[in-house]
């Protein structure tokens, strides 16, 4: 059963993009979403592998013609899914990524109910702070008020981890690629009602560790330490 659209959210700088680089080398079958932007393509960038590079007046047309999953302004820059990307999948026989955030996701989620949503925490706000600090160094240089900015997005972001699926928490990188490894593999075993896969039922009991109604252990600290902890919760 191909088609199912899985949908990866998490703060910036929580190593989202290297997980989704290193699923797709994993994982057969997975197509990526590549999103539509009013932006001008930025230093190597190209045409339909970042992003589809398009007019405001042409993303204007796409919105009035419901031709988006979710779309948004950001920056000045419109940003936005089409919907035939996910049929485009499915077609070809494969199930779709989509990287995302909260807003965009929370989109996507009406428009088809049954995706499967992952959230990527990061396991601190001093280890995202200085995961930010060493792209900024890379990128040219560092502004700490943006990454102060950032950290307060961060924890914004992270208060909405109830609406997903599944929660990684990106800790240990070779840990969090394996799990978000195994939440695809089960979904596909559940949904086909098959067992193809070589230790499926290891990588089945990964991905349900991974389900938020299972994930507080891992939860709670990353909550606590951006001061979220519900207070319900301090003693479990």
């Amino acid at each position: 059963m191909a088609g199912i659209l899985f949908i990866i959210s998490a703060p910036s700088g929580s190593g989202k993009s290297t997980l989704v680089n290193q699923l797709r080398s994993l994982v057969d079958n997975l197509e990526f979403s590549v999103s539509y932007t009013t932006r001008a393509p930025r230093g190597s960038e190209e045409e339909g592998r970042e992003y589809h590079f398009t007019t405001r007046e042409e993303f204007k047309r796409m919105v009035t013609a419901d031709e988006f999953l979710e779309h948004a302004e950001v920056f000045g820059n419109c940003y936005g899914t089409a919907r035939r990307t996910l049929a485009e999948a499915k077609a070809h026989g494969k199930d779709l990524l989509l990287d995302i955030d909260v807003q965009g996701a929370s989109q996507v989620r009406r428009n088809v109910p049954d995706a499967v949503s992952i959230f990527v925490m990061p396991p601190t706000p001093d280890i995202l702070a200085t995961r930010l600090r060493n792209r900024s160094r890379a990128e040219g240089g560092v502004h700490e008020d943006v990454i102060q900015r950032r950290l307060a997005e961060a924890k914004q972001e992270i208060e909405n981890y109830r609406e997903y699926s599944y929660i990684l928490v990106n800790d240990i990188l070779a840990r969090a690629e394996e799990e978000l490894s195994a939440i695809v593999t089960s979904e596909r075993i559940r949904r086909e009602g098959q067992n193809h896969a070589e230790d499926a039922d290891r990588l089945v009991r990964l991905a349900e560790g991974c389900r938020q109604e299972n994930a507080g252990e891992r939860v709670q600290p990353v909550l606590a330490a951006f001061g979220l902890l519900d207070p319900g919760t301090a003693n479990t």
